[in-house]
């Protein structure tokens, strides 16, 4: 498991207290003791010192797949902070510094008086060399990509490791054991030929290093590394489970909302569907979901939702018709970061205004907050011994909570990562979309996770398979599927495609096969013959990728018979389509959606 402390990031976030009728929770502790942690737990945690690399989410997952406890925190944090928690092991991420820059992040120089082992990932074993007496400069090649590594000492960190093997590299600097004495406290577990410290060990402190990355599927045996440091090493008992997470998490959210009022965005996706399944578990009636329906959904969206929510939950649903709102709002607009900024500000906009209508009290029978249709369906449900439910609420308490099904690939591509050093590669409009002025509070218990562990989360929660296995839709819709400026008929055009593309790839049993397809209007026409006749009309792109963890991916391998269908489907039942393209990009270097 991994919790995320000190999560505040740069405008992602706006207290309540911005608001005039918000009321802020109470602050909550930067750093969790050992006693607050569920007791098989305790004296089992492996914290995690963020240094602000894009992977650092990837060591925290394999630690959760082992069963092993974790906790990310920042690169700062002090050896009192640490002790606080009886770690049984601590873990050193990479990132994108050199340890010798001026500002460049370091770790507590007292860490290794802890006296638990502590393994140092790339950047995290640079920093960690530095300290013990090394010297850390520019390789004389960088390596980035895979390497052959040589293995001289397979006694602890490497048992069981193949002699020769794959790893992933990505450094400019390496690590010179010799320090300002001329002598050092190293000895080399692994060489490449051009890094001589592949992986390390210090000879009197409980200290291990890799500059390669373990976390990473491009090496193969990485997996085994991380393990030999948690059982082998650590010793730790690997007891952690999902439903550890859930316990946690329900008492986070009731500690942090208190007697207030949480309102609930809902897509129809597995993220927002388990976030509010785990708020309504936490705190029941204090919930409200809003599904909002702004014109950018796919074909039959809005009925999916309702009807799902309505037979599996009982929780009080708002739908609100924003369509008009969001279509004059991208009126002209181009850039897949507007649209995605745009697009967040307008959601939160609604938000505000259904909140406020909650606020006054019941509005005009069968009509929400806009004077538009909305349905709801009123309820609460029980639960266990998670600690006692807040009360209910009267008719003047705050609404000062928004809840998001943010996940943390979403935080990391938006870079908002933890010690704030990811790079920007796309704004998601949950993270960089949002408006400075929230005027909410945000809850986020998916943060930490990627897509897969999410639906194990809805699993359980008791969310029926057809919501937990639903392919990922993103938040702004099919405006960012529609490349260039959104209008009706471009939207018309493109529901007309991919729900072909659905229909087709459910028929030949590749949904469950594949983890997100679907469709793409690009912004150029093409020259065709249709009826003997020339044509120039536009072009659907299809995106089907296979992944576990959405931070990397491969295109699927559909085959081409079921390729040649879709294509002729669409080419013949959709107007003013006449070429359809197959995308056969990885992520990296491409995205999966294409804005």
């Amino acid at each position: 498991m991994i919790a995320v402390l000190d999560q505040a990031m740069p405008n992602a976030t706006t207290s309540a207290s911005s608001s005039p009728s918000a009321t802020p929770a109470p602050a909550k502790k930067a750093v969790p003791l050992a006693a607050e942690f569920p007791e098989h737990l305790r004296g089992q945690v492996v914290p995690i010192l963020d240094f602000g690399s894009q992977y650092v989410q990837l060591i925290a997952r394999r630690v959760r797949e082992a069963g092993v406890f974790s906790i990310l925190v920042r690169p700062d944090i002090t050896i009192e902070e640490l002790a606080a928690m009886q770690p049984i092991g601590v873990i050193l991420s990479g990132g994108p510094s050199s340890v010798y820059e001026k500002d460049a992040p370091q770790c507590d120089p007292r860490l290794f008086e802890l006296g638990v082992p502590v393994l140092g990932i790339c950047y995290g074993m640079q920093a960690a060399c530095q300290v013990l007496g090394a010297k850390v400069g520019k390789a004389l090649a960088r390596e980035y990509g895979r390497a052959q590594v040589h293995i001289t000492d397979s006694s602890d960190l490497l048992a069981g490791i193949p002699q020769h093997t794959t790893v992933w590299m990505s450094h400019g600097d390496q690590v010179n054991p010799v320090g300002a004495s001329g002598e050092t406290e190293f000895v080399a577990l692994a060489s490449t030929p051009t890094c001589p410290m592949a992986a390390v060990r210090h000879t009197t402190k409980p200290f291990y290093g890799v500059q390669f990355h373990p976390e990473v599927t491009h090496t193969p045996h990485g997996i085994d590394i991380l393990s030999n440091f948690l059982f082998h090493i650590c010793k730790a008992k690997g007891t952690w489970k999902m439903s550890d997470f859930l316990d946690m998490q329900v008492k986070s959210i009731r500690e942090q909302v208190g007697d207030g009022r949480v309102v609930c965005g809902l897509s129809g996706g597995v993220d927002s569907a388990v976030v509010a399944a785990l708020i309504n578990k936490a705190i029941g009636k204090q919930l409200t979901c809003i599904f909002v329906d702004n014109g950018l959904l796919r074909k039959h969206e809005r009925q999916f939702v309702e009807t799902t929510f309505r037979d599996h939950f009982d929780i009080d649903l708002r739908v609100i018709d924003a369509t008009d709102d969001f279509m004059n709002d991208l009126e002209g607009i181009t850039d897949p970061q507007e649209k995605r900024r745009l697009i967040g500000h307008r959601f939160i906009t609604v938000f505000k205004e259904t909140a406020e209508a909650l606020e006054a009290g019941p509005s005009e029978q069968g009509q929400g907050p806009r004077g538009k249709d909305k349905t709801t369906a009123t309820g609460t449900t029980t639960d266990s011994d998670l600690g006692p439910r807040p009360s209910s609420l009267g008719p003047n308490s705050s609404i000062a909570f928004l809840a998001q099904g943010t996940l943390y690939p979403d935080v990391i591509e938006s870079g908002h990562g933890h010690s704030g050093q990811a790079a920007n590669i796309k704004l998601h409009h949950n993270v960089g979309g949002l408006p400075e002025e929230l005027g909410f509070e945000l809850i986020e218990p998916l943060r930490s996770l990627f897509k897969d562990e999410v639906r194990k989360l809805g699993e359980v929660l008791g969310l029926p398979e057809q919501m937990v296995w639903r392919h990922p839709f993103p938040g702004p819709g099919l405006a960012v599927r529609v490349l260039g400026e959104v209008t009706a008929a471009q939207l018309d055009i493109l529901r007309d495609a991919d729900e072909i593309l659905l229909e087709e790839i459910v028929a030949n049993n590749l949904y469950r096969k594949t983890s997100q397809v679907f469709a793409v209007l690009l912004p150029v026409k093409a020259v065709g013959v249709m009826g003997d006749g020339r044509t120039h009309e536009q072009v659907i792109a299809i995106r089907a990728v296979e992944t576990q963890d959405f931070m990397t991916a491969d295109w699927a391998r559909i085959p081409f018979d079921v390729l040649a269908t879709i294509s002729n489907r669409i080419i013949n039942e959709v107007r003013g389509v006449n070429r359809v393209v197959y995308d056969i990009s990885s992520k990296p270097p491409a995205t999966i959606e294409w804005e």
